[in-house]
């Protein structure tokens, strides 16, 4: 059966992208500096804890959120979504790098969709109004390629899985195949986020993994570092 938004998914969620997604860690280079993630089982155990604790209750329900307001032509409820995603950032580092990746998602796919709502968007970003968060864009996005909600969530967890795979390779480091058998191990877990941001209760946004945050920002001043976040 014809999938008329599986190239524009495949498209969105492409974990290659020129945003500049790469250069950033989440926090991964101090975990692994202090030896806390340091072999595969280890940096599994992260990527599980980062899905189920952190991106479900913070990114990944504003990429929903983000998703039904565009669905709304909402552009307030976008305005207000931006702002509380940011003030639950607490690492500058994660707060910038949010930002700055929404921005380049930005110039890639207003070439190709023409919406007057990301116009708006767009201006109250250059106005300092707005902070152009990655999460909120993915959601307007997805919502303006008619990506349905649930392959949303599904391909936001996974790319968001598939960058902290690649640089735990990196990192720890671990064999390519190890990489890959994670991946494999995480389709069901991704698959259950997905359906459980769905119907997450609104009250549970952005309850806060104290950890990731510290660490996040103990990365601000590691002593070497490959990379910006």
């Amino acid at each position: 059966m014809k999938q008329d938004f599986l190239a524009s998914l495949l498209h969105l969620s492409d974990p290659t992208l020129p945003i500049g997604a790469y250069t950033h860690s989440n926090g991964l280079e101090t975990y692994i500096q202090n030896k806390i993630v340091h072999d595969k089982k280890t940096a599994q155990e992260f990527v599980e804890n980062m899905v189920q604790y952190n991106l479900k209750y913070n990114d990944g329900v504003f990429v929903k959120l983000a998703y039904e307001a565009t669905q709304n032509n909402d552009l307030s409820e976008i305005l207000k979504l931006d702002e509380e995603c940011s003030a639950l950032k607490a690492p500058k580092e994660i707060r910038q790098a949010s930002r700055k990746l929404g921005l380049r998602l930005i110039k890639i796919f207003k070439r190709r969709v023409d919406s007057d709502l990301v116009k708006e968007f767009e201006l109250k970003v250059k106005q300092n109004e707005a902070n152009s968060n990655y999460a909120i864009v993915y959601g307007i996005y997805a919502s303006l390629l008619n990506i349905p909600l649930f392959e949303t969530l599904f391909s936001f967890y996974y790319t968001s899985v598939s960058g902290i795979v690649t640089n735990a390779v990196k990192l720890v480091p671990l064999g390519q195949l190890d990489g890959q058998d994670i991946l494999f191990d995480l389709y069901q877990l991704i698959e259950k986020t997905a359906e459980e941001t769905i119907e997450l209760n609104r009250d549970y946004v952005g309850l806060c993994n104290t950890s990731f945050d510290i660490r996040c920002m103990q990365h601000e001043r590691l002593y070497s570092r490959l990379y910006m976040s």
